[in-house]
């Protein structure tokens, strides 16, 4: 349980610009002060627009595969070249969770 109290001093902007941190990390403004504080990495969440991107990448990945699994069955080139693409596609995936 949280007892005590610490304040600190900051500009307006200052202020400003922690609680849209905050309000970006889906935590209060003290839970991120204190995260910050304490060295703890502060994960800040998706937009809409980048959750609607991260999406499509997954869709896009699925396919891939899907269409890679096809092309094992005929021509080994072309499942070669899908599987560079769906590489291409987790490596942009992966951005997303940083």
């Amino acid at each position: 349980m949280k007892r005590e109290n610490i304040k600190f001093r900051c500009s307006v902007y200052e202020k400003k610009l922690l609680a849209m941190r905050a309000k970006r990390a889906g935590i209060s403004l003290s839970e991120y002060c204190r995260s910050s504080a304490l060295g703890y990495e502060i994960v800040e969440r998706m937009t809409p627009e980048q959750t609607e991107q991260f999406r499509m990448l997954a869709r896009y990945g699925n396919n891939f595969t899907h269409i890679g699994n096809m092309f094992r069955k005929h021509d080994p080139r072309l499942a070669i070249e899908a599987d560079k693409l769906m590489d291409e596609i987790r490596k942009h995936l992966l951005n997303f969770k940083k």
